[in-house]
């Protein structure tokens, strides 16, 4: 087969529109299922794992291959909520075109436009599919002048829809200038263009071709002096104005209608680039540059790990350039470890069937149980050295803390949760050093709770899930000059410290300093880093509520010794001592973390979320407008949003989307003090 039909895309899109249906139709049309499976019943073909069957939609991304008019098309069925399109970019390195998703009863939203924003900034070349025209409140108009409105496309219309809601029966070839309408199992029969839809056909060809001629100089030239195009010029000006991202070619139906997927097909086929037509792909070395050649040195991008109890790990892989073949070795150049492959793998959903070629530019590719390779690593034949770098990925927005259900398994916990991580770029997990709380990272709520039921589900282990500690931090605000005098005789050797210190607050963020002002030998030198230890360690006990206190400058200036009794134990303790006596004085104060979140909403919700923001103790810095989506900026108290995400999608109807970091530590009021002050009380006992 010749590469030059190969095609590898991705379905793209907001969550509920549908892509997973489309799906399922893909593989319906091209012969590799015999019958439409249904979200609702939880019998479609890719999604196969248990939380995405109870929940009705895709938690990760899904592979299937098919061949369509004898060329194969590599799919890849990507999440659409917010929760699970962390690793998009990662999926995105691994397609050349995308199928933009969007629905006709809700048309693009505004956070439609994030998910558009980051195909156009990897370059894919798009087709747009307007999906559910059979649905009651169907509005083909609104959805296709949502694309210009709210995405800033410039769309182009080649099938336009006949009906809609029940009435929706088939679509017109509007640059073929016939109607194509739809039977019982979603067949196409050739028909006349209704009456009433002629003129309307027509004016909509003339502009089309008008936008294909702009798109091409020399086409231009020719439609200008000619005043026509040949379908060949109209093919060809086309394909060219989609490979640069110009024209975005349109299409709509009914995915479980089975009515559309012929056209999707054809206009992935038509329009959108061969393997050999991507990149040059750029490695992470300076002017390392690769060509998609089949017969150039090999190197493959892992983009997707997923794990499984049985079957064990599987790697997906995007052959980028040579040919991949059976039985071989390769290294991984992410991690200059080698890896012995078996066979290659084509994936269907859950199915996994041996290749019977060799994969080349391209191919999306499964391979069973190596070693050491893991999503973003580069494998490479074993001469190779290029590494492709590994696309950014979001901050994770939200922290739990892992606990298990029965004491003394944490570490059964940790490994089941690190192998989740395996698979999931998006996931982090840590030990906080401070509480010592197992922290589990993630894009939201929703995304932290799925992948918890995953590990609790593979791996038969007992996981409870808590709000993390807040880390809070204190400080003070006065000067203090004191005395730290350690002196402990009990027969034989006795202990003597001796100390003065001068403690003074710092400004915010500049930590901990401490000052040798020691002349004349009062303390011996070797001793003088004990004092400092003895602070240290009384500090990081805290004064106010047990946490660790930082911006304060030490300065120890007199003291006295014992030629005999003095060590550098007994000055460690005159330290501690003459901390504790100078935080009675020196006005201690809690510290709060205070992060800065930036809301993404729909232009209508920005007064709700303002509102909400300002109840939570937050100060907004400002909000931006554009295309219906604002975008507030606050600052506010870490301790006010650690539940924020499931609150913003309930105040949004899961419109809202937001990013967070911390920002800095402020004083907490009185009133979170005390609270604070009693919590720790109440750990105590």
């Amino acid at each position: 087969m010749s590469l030059q039909n190969q095609r590898t895309y991705a379905l793209v899109g907001h969550g509920g529109v549908g892509k997973t249906s489309v799906a399922e139709m893909l593989l319906f049309q091209t012969g590799i299922i015999n019958r439409l499976g249904k979200i609702e019943e939880g019998t479609t073909s890719l999604d196969t794992e248990p939380e995405e069957i109870k929940r009705r939609g895709s938690i990760q991304p899904a592979f299937a291959s098919y061949d369509w008019k004898k060329n194969t098309h590599f799919l890849i069925d990507t999440p659409g909520d917010n929760n699970f399109v962390g690793d998009l970019s990662y999926c995105l390195a691994g397609t050349d075109a995308v199928v933009f998703t969007i629905d006709a009863v809700d048309g693009a939203k505004p956070l439609t436009k994030r998910l558009w924003e980051q195909v156009k900034a990897v370059g894919r070349p798009a087709m747009v599919f307007i999906n559910k025209m059979d649905r009651d409140r169907a509005d083909f108009q609104m959805a296709f002048d949502s694309l210009h409105s709210i995405l800033g496309i410039r769309p182009v219309l080649l099938y336009m829809p006949i009906g809609a809601k029940e009435d929706f029966r088939g679509v017109v070839d509007v640059l073929g200038n016939k109607a194509l309408l739809f039977d019982a199992d979603g067949k196409t029969i050739e028909g006349e263009i209704p009456g009433d839809m002629a003129d309307e056909v027509e004016i909509l060809r003339e502009t089309m071709i008008e936008n294909i001629a702009e798109s091409d100089e020399e086409l231009m030239e020719k439609y200008l002096e000619e005043g026509e195009l040949s379908a060949e010029d109209i093919a060809h000006g086309m394909r060219l104005g989609v490979l640069a991202g110009e024209l975005v070619p349109v299409a709509c139906g009914a995915a479980l209608q089975n009515a559309g997927a012929q056209q999707i097909l054809d206009i992935a086929q038509d329009l959108f680039p061969a393997p050999t037509e991507s990149g040059p792909w750029q490695g992470e070395g300076e002017g390392d540059e690769l060509t998609a050649d089949p017969d150039g040195p090999l190197v493959t991008f892992v983009f997707k790990t997923i794990s499984d109890p049985f079957a064990g790990q599987l790697t997906v892989l995007r052959v980028l350039s040579g040919t991949l073949k059976p039985d071989c070795t390769l290294l991984n150049t992410s991690k200059e470890e080698k890896e012995r492959v078996g066979q290659l793998l084509n994936m269907v959903g859950k199915e996994q069937k041996p290749m019977k070629a060799p994969a080349g530019p391209g191919s999306i590719v499964a391979l069973a149980k190596l070693k050491s390779t893991h999503t973003g690593d580069t494998l490479c034949a074993e001469k190779g050295s290029f590494v492709f770098p590994k696309p950014k990925l979001a901050p994770a927005l939200i922290s739990y803390a892992l606990a298990p259900e029965e004491k003394g398994e944490e570490d059964k916990v940790y490994t089941a949760v690190h192998k989740i991580l395996e698979e999931d770029v998006c996931l982090n997990l840590h030990r906080d050093a401070e509480t010592g709380d197992i922290l589990l990272s993630g894009s939201g709520q929703l995304h932290i709770e799925i992948s918890v039921e995953k590990a609790k589900r593979r791996y038969k282990t007992g996981i409870l899930l808590k709000t993390p500690k807040i880390p809070y931090r204190e400080t003070f605000k006065a000067k203090a000059d004191v005395q730290g005098r350690h002196k402990k005789q009990s027969g034989g050797r006795g202990q003597f410290g001796d100390c003065f210190i001068r403690l003074e607050p710092q400004p915010r963020g500049a930590g901990y300093e401490f000052v040798d002002e020691i002349v004349g030998g009062s303390i011996p030198r070797q001793y003088i880093p004990a004092v400092d230890k003895g602070v240290q360690e009384a500090a990081a006990r805290g004064v106010i509520a047990g946490y660790p206190v930082v911006d304060y400058k030490v300065s120890c200036y007199d003291g006295s010794y014992h030629s005999v009794d003095s060590s550098e134990m007994a000055f460690k303790v005159a330290g501690s001592v003459a901390f504790k006596k100078a935080a009675e004085v020196a006005k201690p104060v809690l510290l709060e973390p205070v992060v800065q979140v930036s809301v993404f909403v729909p232009d209508e919700f920005m007064g709700d979320v303002i509102g909400d923001l300002s109840s939570r103790r937050g100060k907004v810095l400002g909000s931006d407008s554009q295309s219906g989506l604002t975008e507030v900026k606050a600052h506010v108290p870490m301790a006010e949003v650690l539940q924020y995400a499931p609150d913003l999608r309930s105040m949004t109807g899961g419109q809202g989307t937001f990013t967070m970091e911390f920002d800095h530590y402020e004083e907490a009021p009185p009133n979170v003090t005390e609270q604070v002050i009693a919590e720790s009380k109440k750990e105590e006992h």
